[in-house]
């Protein structure tokens, strides 16, 4: 038991500093740091090291055989760094992340990794005396960015997560509006351990999980398995590793049966109310469902359920 734990901790140790380690010396990977793809799995375009861009045939609001929009597919695609969150890994995560949002088919975002490990957080290397404070604030500033941007974009976000979650990539976990996890995931927070605190994971941390549960993963970096973390509400889901792909999917495609524009005022409506007082937060929700009214989708969905009939979304702002 001892010696299975010691195995862990080295594990864990080695995914939250590797980017200090792995690679030194060597090329930036060709390959891009994500990449963005559409249901169904196809790649059509790259972050960092890619085009940015995808050809207009292949956008879902072009395509005809798509009914009901479609989902895109972030990946975090250095696992050779082991999905370290670089200021160039941020900078492409950003970049696809805002890519389709004009786009009024665009629907779910899931955010997945390529390799074992989900993402081990910040690349320590970026972290080091060698760079200036200037630097390093750049680097916090852009991932507290792309965090508060996952809450704020207009369709719901999921992370898919099947490695290890550590700090930072912690910290994206629990900043996703939903998470589903292998059965083999584990999430921790160890910058403890090597003196630099997950001050900035603990935003996120604890506003998902107890306090006390979150306090206990930031002072001591020992993980949460896939099911403690199921338990305590940093995921939404657990399933088999080859059930995850399937789950997934199945939360996206039920997503995009419902009205984008009635979906983005609630998504916004959810994290205004969240951190306000109970009678404010019931105060702006009664307003907001009676602006949900007056948007065209919000009386085609009540028709339709009048009439014992799918409702035909115009996924629009547009008021009735």
């Amino acid at each position: 038991m001892a010696a299975g734990l010691c195995r862990l901790r080295r594990h864990l140790t080695a995914a939250f500093s590797s980017a200090a380690t792995a690679g030194a010396g060597q090329a930036p990977p060709a390959e891009p740091l994500t990449e963005l793809r559409q249901a169904g799995g196809r790649a059509v375009s790259g972050g960092a090291g890619g085009s940015g861009t995808r050809p207009r045939s292949e956008l879902g609001d072009r395509n005809p055989a798509v009914s009901h929009g479609f989902c895109s597919t972030i990946v975090l695609n250095n696992p050779r760094r082991r999905n370290a969150l670089s200021l160039p890994m941020l900078q492409s995560l950003r970049r696809d992340l805002l890519h389709d949002v004009k786009s009024r088919e665009l629907r779910v975002i899931v955010i997945a990794a390529e390799g074992p490990v989900f993402c081990s957080g910040h690349d320590l290397k970026e972290l080091s005396s060698e760079d200036d404070v200037k630097h390093h604030s750049q680097v916090f500033e852009l991932c507290a960015e792309v965090m508060t941007l996952i809450q704020k974009l207009p369709v719901p976000v999921i992370a898919k997560v099947n490695g290890l979650a550590t700090a930072a990539g912690c910290q994206l976990v629990a900043s996703c509006d939903i998470a589903v996890a292998s059965e083999k995931s584990q999430f921790a927070t160890p910058g403890v351990n090597i003196g630099l605190f997950c001050s900035t994971p603990a935003v996120a941390l604890g506003r998902s999980l107890p306090r006390k549960v979150a306090l206990e993963m930031l002072f001591t970096g020992e993980p949460l398995s896939a099911q403690e973390a199921l338990m305590h509400g940093l995921v939404s889901k657990v399933v088999p590793e080859d059930k995850l792909e399937e789950e997934t999917m199945k939360i996206s495609q039920k997503i995009c049966e419902s009205s984008k524009s009635v979906l983005a005022l609630g998504k916004a409506t959810f994290y205004r109310q969240i951190t306000q007082d109970l009678d404010t937060a019931y105060k702006m929700t009664t307003k907001v469902m009676v602006d949900n009214l007056t948007l065209r989708d919000g009386q085609e969905g009540i028709e339709a359920f009048v009439q014992k009939r799918k409702p035909v979304w115009s996924h629009s702002q547009e008021k009735k």
